[in-house]
């Protein structure tokens, strides 16, 4: 057994001690939705220290912990607080999570992430569906000797979002009168923000909005063979379209703004799921 798939199984054994719930959704809040919780019917918290060998969020504005739940009639698990690869964990510690969240029984994985927009029709606060991303800059998760447990070699990645999902999601914008925007995502390591010519680099190639998470969690579930989604909140243009210098409390700052219209989206999404 893989030390990796070791840790993971440990995880689960950890969260199984403290409840039975058995999710069909998992939910990645990403800046901006921490307080998403509040919103749902709770079954159940877990703390992440309390779960053996599990990374720790460090990220001001990201709490560190699971949510069990109901949002409408769906049992869902709500991740409140990611960890990034720019902590310093090693990629399989990021993806463990969204793994570990499959293992639980999570059919459906609902990634959303604050983003700097690429786009000249985004501004601040526009929603963004997910529709394709690019993986070239981050480590591939799946490096490494293959864990059969989890998945195949060389899964395909024709459709990591998954089609249906996206159509329900674009409706659901569509009768709530919010506007959503598509596009591809890209996630570079972070922390730093992109310079000015990485985001020319990545205009060229057909980025839409730019991020420091998202792309290797869903790598990881389609690894998995899970359903995936993704909406993402821009929260600033990005380096060298404005004459402004970037800040982390900017991107908090208008993911908050956002906040009460991405929850509306997100639940009434989840509950036709």
């Amino acid at each position: 057994m893989s030390a990796i798939y070791d840790k993971l199984t440990n995880c689960v054994k950890s969260v199984r001690a403290k409840t039975d719930f058995v999710p069909k959704v998992a939910i990645v809040l990403g800046s901006g939705l921490g307080d998403y919780a509040n919103d749902i019917k709770v079954e159940c918290e877990i703390d992440y220290h309390d779960i053996e060998g599990f990374p720790i969020s460090t990220v001001p504005g990201h709490a560190g912990k699971f949510i069990f739940g109901y949002v409408g009639e769906v049992p869902v698990v709500c991740m409140k607080g990611r960890v990034h690869y720019y902590e310093g964990y090693p990629i399989s510690d990021v993806v463990l999570p969204a793994r570990l969240m499959k293992m639980l029984g999570a059919e459906v994985l609902f990634l959303t992430n604050a983003s700097g927009g690429l786009n000249s029709d985004f501004s601040a606060g526009t929603f963004m569906l997910i529709t394709d991303h690019i993986s070239c800059f981050a480590p591939n998760p799946l490096i490494g000797p293959n864990i059969d447990e989890l998945g195949t070699r060389f899964p395909d990645m024709s459709h990591v979002y998954d089609l249906d999902l996206q159509d329900i999601i674009r409706q659901t914008a569509k009768d709530e009168g919010i506007v959503l925007k598509e596009g591809v995502y890209a996630q570079l390591t972070g922390p730093s923000f992109e310079s000015p010519a990485e985001i020319r680099m990545l205009r060229t190639l057909g980025v839409d909005a730019v991020g420091m998470s998202t792309v290797v969690e869903a790598i990881a579930a389609n690894h998995m063979g899970m359903k995936i989604c993704g909406i993402s909140c821009v929260c600033n243009l990005a380096a060298g379209m404005t004459a402004n210098p970037l800040t982390h409390d900017e991107v908090q700052a208008a993911a908050n703004e956002a906040a009460p219209k991405f929850k509306k989206l997100l639940t009434e999404s989840v509950k036709k799921f």
